[in-house]
């Protein structure tokens, strides 16, 4: 009895082994493979019932990089979008400008730019960041009204929160 234990233990952690965990894609890298990158972030987001944001930038991209102190710096903000989405960065860049998974979305009209997408990979939304600016940074309510209107439904009422 005891061996027949140890091998079925055994075997289940060796299966959370083989399945490891997603890991998002937080830097724009040419070398990535984004069509990959992409559909695991589907499936993370089927798993977990959230939505897929990618962001398509570059490590030139200045607004790419306000972006990311920008959310740092707002943590409740940066919450909400980690509990509504799997975000993945695709690379836009002359080392890599992945013409061929960035062909199957709309046209692109500046950077960073979002797509949204669902559980399924179905595009939910196109999104051009410069409508979410202030200044020479972001604006909390317009960023917060974004991942709160293309995040999932959620059916139980939420407390409202200053941003």
């Amino acid at each position: 009895m005891l061996p027949a234990m140890l091998t079925l233990l055994l075997s289940g952690l060796a299966a959370e082994q083989a399945a490891p965990a997603y890991q998002p894609v937080q830097k724009y890298d040419p070398k990535r493979d984004a069509a990959a990158d992409i559909d695991a972030a589907v499936s993370e987001a089927k798993r977990s019932g959230r939505h897929v944001l990618i962001e398509v930038g570059g490590e030139w991209c200045v607004w790419c990089h306000r972006l990311d102190d920008y959310l740092k710096a707002k943590r409740k903000l940066n919450a909400l979008l980690e509990r509504n989405f799997v975000m993945v960065k695709v690379n836009y860049s002359p080392e890599n400008e992945n013409e061929e998974v960035l062909s199957g979305y709309p046209e692109v009209a500046g950077y960073p730019h979002f797509f949204v997408l669902d559980g399924d990979g179905k595009l939910l939304h196109s999104q051009d960041t410069a409508k979410l600016e202030k200044g020479k940074s972001y604006h909390a309510r317009r960023f917060k009204r974004f991942l709160t209107r293309w995040g999932p439904k959620r059916s139980a009422p939420s407390r409202r929160r200053r941003y």
